[in-house]
């Protein structure tokens, strides 16, 4: 009973793991339509469907056009502290933005992607900081995820001259991980573990 339990969390995990993104796109799209144009859409004889997503569409480069001024800049980096200040939805809001990268003040939560010697191949792990080894020499902390569920995984200290760098983006070999790896790293990744 225990692992088909086991068994349907982890394909849920990772159901949700692999849609999140596509889901949240739609989600946002068809929730951006809904209240661009719920207010208005009766009242006006040219409306057609999509005329929402084309204003949100102008929303966005609207306020990517405004963020790239000087005082765009400094508007948003206020608004920016002042929602890392608000408890609870602060954290959720940095940390959000530490894993999506999004975050330049401060370190990225995976700092890159490496390869690992592991039996008769490699594994995919991110690195996720340095530390102290046992013999006092620097080591790097590398969170090597599972598949398909990258949420579960270790954390291994380990030299970096054991690790092979891959020229890979973080959102791109979650993506591998997710799927199993149905969907490829690139040929880049390829070349840099072969040459190991």
């Amino acid at each position: 009973m225990k692992s088909k339990t086991s068994h349907i969390t982890r394909c849920l995990v990772a159901g949700i793991v692999a849609l999140l993104p596509m889901g949240g796109a739609v989600f946002s799209v068809v929730w951006l339509e809904g209240a661009l144009t719920a207010s208005w859409r009766d009242k006006v004889s040219w409306y057609f469907p999509g005329l929402g997503l084309v204003l949100a569409l102008l929303v966005i480069y609207g306020v990517g056009l405004f963020v790239t001024t000087f005082a765009g800049r400094w508007l948003w980096r206020r608004t920016d502290r002042a929602l890392e200040r608000l408890p609870f939805v602060g954290t959720l809001y940095q940390s959000l933005k530490e894993v999506l990268g999004y975050d330049s003040t401060r370190e990225r939560f995976f700092r890159g992607v490496v390869a690992l010697r592991a039996d008769d191949g490699y594994e995919i792990g991110f690195v996720t900081g340095d530390a102290p080894g046992p013999d006092g020499t620097p080591h790097a902390l590398v969170f090597v995820p599972s598949s398909p569920n990258p949420t579960n995984g270790r954390l291994v200290l380990i030299r970096r001259e054991q690790l092979l760098p891959l020229d890979v983006k973080t959102a791109d070999a979650l993506r591998a991980l997710v799927s199993m790896g149905k969907t490829p790293l690139g040929q880049r990744a390829q070349v840099a573990a072969a040459a190991g």
